[in-house]
Parts: structure tokens; sequence; C-alpha cells
């Protein structure tokens, strides 16, 4: 089986253009998932679209659990038909149409209208944006050298964070407004005349994700270098359904990369839980509106950039397996602290807090607790992610990149609806989103457990 060279120092493979172009791609993507998915548009549905946060809650969870399946599903047959055609930007192209009309659909999510539409606008925007990665993930492997791609991984990821931060900065201080005064942080009124009570501040995350998006992925449609055209489409389908055949197959001959995505597949269900519902458990706990939600999205953003631009030191120095490991550790701390952590108290109360409020901005001791909790999750959530990318990535050949990194995306998706479910199922039962939230506990620490005992590189005996 014919295997890339990373042997040695390889001069680039691509115009400095063409990297940056890539790396503005997680740059034009990541205002979803952090302005939609987890700290404006999530927080409202859950606390202001309907008058059920509990409830509310579930659906939201329920609408991740759906989208994660679908992914699971399609993003190994897309990666190995990718392999086949050839070129990955027409499949980027298409899936940013698809993306950027749903998210233009969620501004008509008023409070009090159907849950239903923004539900099946997230979906299509969720799927969407997935295949979407997978795509340009599986472009990475030939943009630069072994040496230098956990700092590119790391590095593009940081960008993203620095993207998504932007938007949320701009919405938190021009456009978000207390329901109560009407007035942005700053004390303005809300830029285009937005009406908090209707909720359009959060809604506007939508529109301006799709407009963000569809700018910024220009440069890599521009200047990054894509393979040739290979097979016509339907030919491609027929091969690339019986390479992905053929792989699977093979999986259980490379145990080692066997092994690294059922570790992966287990602590990014634990990872995509805490993106997905930690903005929102936080809204129901404290009763967060988009202000507070907002500035918490900052503060983690913040960090998030240097925990990446820190982190790809480190896989440059030390490999990706050790910067996964070092990242789920920190998570798993910071996911004890969360659930520990309640009005007046932290620790389970082995740490009682006092019960007062300041008045302003997390007012409470138990908020800005929560917060310290949260500065380690903004350090760890992007490294891991990263790192995990460059690990396949230093694991596979050219030739097999777009199915390995469909199965990637698999591994990411395959069983992450065991995670927002579980949370599902234990909150109703409890009553207690706390409960649901600790579960989380379970996929960080058995996904750590087996990739410790997974090689490095991931292909290696």
């Amino acid at each position: 089986m014919n295997r890339i060279d990373w042997t040695g120092t390889q001069p680039p493979k691509a115009t400095e253009k063409g990297i940056w172009g890539w790396m503005f791609f997680d740059w034009a993507a990541q205002p979803f998932f952090t302005v939609v998915t987890t700290f404006i548009f999530g927080p409202y549905f859950v606390s202001r679209l309907t008058a059920d946060p509990v409830s509310a809650q579930t659906t939201w969870s329920n609408m991740a659990t759906i989208s994660s399946v679908i992914i699971a599903v399609l993003s190994p047959v897309l990666g190995s038909i990718a392999d086949q055609s050839g070129a990955r930007k027409p499949w980027i192209g298409f899936f940013a149409i698809i993306k950027i009309a749903s998210l233009f659909g969620l501004w008509f999510a008023a409070p009090g209208s159907p849950v239903l539409y923004p539900v099946i606008f997230m979906i299509l925007a969720s799927i969407s944006a997935e295949f979407s990665i997978v795509f340009n993930d599986s472009m990475m492997p030939r943009l630069v050298g072994k040496d230098e791609v956990g700092k590119l991984s790391n590095t593009a990821w940081g960008l993203g964070y620095l993207g998504g931060m932007i938007v949320l900065i701009a919405v938190v201080t021009l456009l978000a407004a207390s329901p109560e005064s009407g007035k942005t942080i700053l004390g303005l009124d809300p830029l285009f005349g937005l009406d908090p009570k209707t909720g359009e501040d959060a809604r506007i995350t939508g529109p301006i994700s799709a407009v963000w998006y569809l700018i910024f992925i220009l440069p890599m449609f521009f200047f990054t270098p894509d393979v040739r055209r290979g097979l016509p489409f339907g030919t491609a389908v027929r091969f690339g359904l019986r390479e992905l055949r053929n792989t699977l197959g093979e999986l259980k001959e490379r145990r080692g990369i066997l092994k690294f995505l059922v570790a992966r597949m287990i602590y990014q269900d634990g990872v995509n839980g805490l993106l997905i519902l930690g903005g929102v458990f936080a809204a129901g706990m404290f009763g967060w509106a988009t202000i507070e939600i907002g500035i918490y999205g900052i503060i983690l953003n913040v960090v998030a950039i240097f925990g990446c631009l820190l982190a790809g030191r480190i896989d440059k120095g030390v490999g990706s397996k050790t910067t996964v490991v070092i990242s789920l550790t920190m998570l798993l701390l910071a996911t004890f602290g969360i659930i520990s952590t309640g009005p007046g108290y932290t620790l389970f109360g082995l740490m009682p807090l006092p019960p007062a409020d300041s008045g302003g901005l997390f007012g409470t001791a138990a908020e800005k607790a929560y917060i310290l909790y949260g500065l380690l999750i903004g350090l760890a959530f992007g490294p891991v992610q990263a790192s995990s990318r460059s690990y396949l990535a230093r694991s596979v050949s050219l030739e097999e990149a777009g199915r390995y990194f469909g199965i990637y995306a698999l591994s990411g998706r395959a069983t992450s609806f065991m995670a927002t479910l579980l949370f599902s199922l234990v909150t109703y039962m409890s009553g207690s989103p706390r409960f649901g939230m600790a579960t989380l506990i379970l996929f960080l620490a058995g996904g750590l457990v087996l990739l410790i005992r997974t090689p490095y590189p991931a292909d290696r005996a």
C-alpha cells in the first residue's frame, strides 16, 4: 500500500497564499459554531424561544442527535467518493449553498413560533458544515510536510476561534441588548433597530454567520491547490463505495488506526457534548441572557486562541498524541468543576461560596467559579480537535486521505448522538440538567484511557 513519504523535511506543497487560503476556511466556518450553536442562538432557543426551558434543552439535544446520525452515516461515503472524483472544492461549494440558505432561515425563529422550522434549518446547516469540513480536512496532507502539519492544524483552529470571537464581540457589543433597557452593553441602541424582546439580537446570528462564511471561504477557492478532477460522478460513486468497503475491511489489519478512530469516537462525543450543551447549561442554571452568554463565549475564545497557538508548539515538539492527552485531562477537570458548581457552592458543596449577588455581570461567586472552569475548556477544546486532525494526517497516505477523513468524521459522529441522547434521557428522568452533563465524563475518560494505549503515528506497528 502506498504511503506518503513523511521521512525528512519536505518543502511546502502549496504557496503561502494557498496555505492561508486553506486556514481561512476555519476562520470562515467557526462563527456558525460559536455564535449560532454554542453561545447565542442555542441559548436563545432554550431560554426564550419557548416557555419551557427543560423541554427546549431536550429538543435542542435531539436536534444535535439527528444531525450527528446523518453526519456519521454519510461522511465516509462522501469522503470515499471524493477520493475517486478528485477535486474537493466543488463539494465544499455545494454544501456551502445549503448551509448559507439554512442560516438565513434562522431569522424567522421568533418567540412563540413553531420550533420545527429552526430545528430543520439547524440540522441542514450542521450537516452541511460537517460535510464541508471532511473535504477541507482531506486537503491538509497535501499542503505541508510532516514537521509542520500539527502546527498548521492548530494555527488554523486558532484562526477559526479568532474569527468566531470577532463575530461574537460584534454581536454582544453592537447587536445584543437587554430586553429591559433595550440597550447594548455599551449603552447603545442595537444596530439595524433590532428588537431584543422578539429575539432579533439572537436570530440575526444566522444571517451574519452565513455572510461571513460566504466571504471568507473565497480565499480557499482562489488560492489553495486542489487535485485534478478524477472519475465522472457516477463512476466515482461506484468506485468510492467499493473503496469504502475495502477500507473498512482493511481497518482489521491496521489496528493502530482503528484504535485511534475508536478512541477519538468516544472522547469526541464528550467534546461535542460540551460544545453543544455548555452554553445552554449555563443559561439554564444561572438565567444568563444573550449578553452574559456572549461575554462568557468571548472569554473562552480569547483563551482558545492562545491555547491553539501553544498547542501548535507542543504538537511540533512532542507530537499530536501528547497534545490530545493533555487536552482531554483538562476537559475532564473542567467538566467535573462545572457539574459540581451551583448557586452558593462548588466542588459539590465541599467549598461553599457566598450566595450574595453583587449586581452586574456574573455577580455571584458561583458564576465566577463557573467561568474559571470554563477557562480550562477554552484552553483545551481547540487543541484536542486540531491535534486529533494532525494525528490522522500523519498516519495515512495522500491517496486515501478523503476516505480516512470521512471515517474520521464518522468516528467523531457515529456515537455522538449517545452523548446528547444520554443527556436528554438523564435530564428527563432526573429533571436535572446537572446529572445530564455529568454523563459527558464517561465519554472523555473512556476515550482518554483507550488513546493512551494507541500507537503514534497510528499506522505504526
